[in-house]
């Protein structure tokens, strides 16, 4: 009787309709820990970013071109946080979506530019970063202020272009009907889920890697050599002490920054590999795998400014002076927080 049961027991979904995608209940423990956990990583998220971004805005002798590709990129990982972590959560944990189809890619559109924004930024802090390492001479007149803005242009308008063409141009979706697959059910919201976003997005994201860590070989290789060189020189009588201060914080960025690339690299190849191998495989992926994957490569944007807590002795002393309220006076903004380095 009770095998009988079970089967004609039916099963929960998650709208009232035919085509509705069936609904996974997990008990209230597990929901609710759930539930914190992507609570506890949206408000590090937006909180973490949220201090780079005051931090840069409003010390001056932050106002650097390296400075400002990682405030447009706090900006990028603090919207994601605001916009689509939320109710990101949601679907995860509840399984379905009930925002609506509009919504839907609205919510798909912004996460997808966020996260290509973020990996575009880094690939240009790290064209940066070789510069000032390889070639410190020619740096200041290379990387200016107004280069650094094109390349924020740049890291906002390719995602933009090229996530909106394919997720509200009906012309490539007629032309190419034939790679796109359906939503599975009603209340999946799964856009995304298509051979074609899944051919295309993988050297979206991995060639831009190649480079990130093609120049990163390249600037550990010469600060190498240009800590030894510094090293010799500072065993003369008289050396050169604020361009080997200079050169310390030039090696420090590059390798803070080093550090926020690979973890962004050990945080997005799952899910990147996942996504192209599932487009081939007729998407196997179970939801769970998937949520675990996707929400993995979410955290990394809550990543960058704890990375910055433990490096960087400007951004820790900035981050004091604005939570106990003393950035709120314009004298502060003089301040030299590289004072002590």
């Amino acid at each position: 009787m009770s095998s009988v049961a079970e089967e004609t027991m039916p099963v929960p979904l998650c709208f009232p309709v035919n085509g509705s995608c069936p609904r996974t209940l997990q008990p209230f423990g597990v929901q609710l820990a759930i539930y914190m956990v992507c609570a506890i990583g949206v408000l590090v998220t937006v909180m973490g970013n949220l201090l780079v971004m005051i931090s840069i805005f409003h010390f001056k002798i932050l106002h650097t071109p390296t400075n400002f590709l990682l405030l447009s990129l706090a900006l990028a990982d603090l919207l994601l946080g605001l916009t689509v972590l939320p109710f990101s959560t949601i679907r995860s944990v509840e399984s379905c979506w009930y925002f609506g189809d509009d919504f839907c890619r609205l919510h798909t559109f912004l996460d997808t530019v966020f996260c290509l924004t973020s990996i575009f930024h880094l690939c240009f802090i790290s064209v940066d970063r070789h510069s000032a390492i390889c070639d410190p001479l020619l740096y200041p007149t290379k990387f200016t202020i107004r280069v650094a803005c094109i390349y924020i242009t740049l890291g906002w308008g390719v995602p933009v272009v090229y996530t909106f063409i394919f997720l509200y141009s009906k012309g490539i979706e007629e032309k190419l009907g034939q790679f796109l697959q359906d939503l599975p059910c009603i209340g999946s919201c799964q856009l995304l889920y298509n051979k074609l976003w899944g051919w295309i997005n993988f050297p979206v994201f991995f060639f831009p890697c190649l480079i990130m860590i093609g120049l990163y070989i390249k600037i550990f290789i010469v600060a190498t050599r240009q800590a030894k060189q510094i090293s010799n020189m500072n065993k003369k009588p008289r050396g050169s002490k604020p361009q080997t201060g200079a050169a310390k914080r030039e090696r420090k960025a590059a390798k803070t920054l080093g550090i926020a690339v690979g973890i962004y690299l050990l945080c997005w190849l799952p899910f990147t590999i996942d996504t192209m191998l599932d487009s081939l495989l007729d998407f196997i992926t179970p939801p769970f795998v998937f949520d675990v994957l996707i929400w993995f490569a979410y955290f990394n944007s809550a990543c960058n400014p704890l990375i910055y807590v433990f490096s960087y002795r400007w951004f820790r002393k900035a981050v004091k002076l604005i939570l106990t309220c003393q950035a709120f006076s314009t004298r502060t903004s003089a301040i030299d927080l590289y004072q002590e380095e």
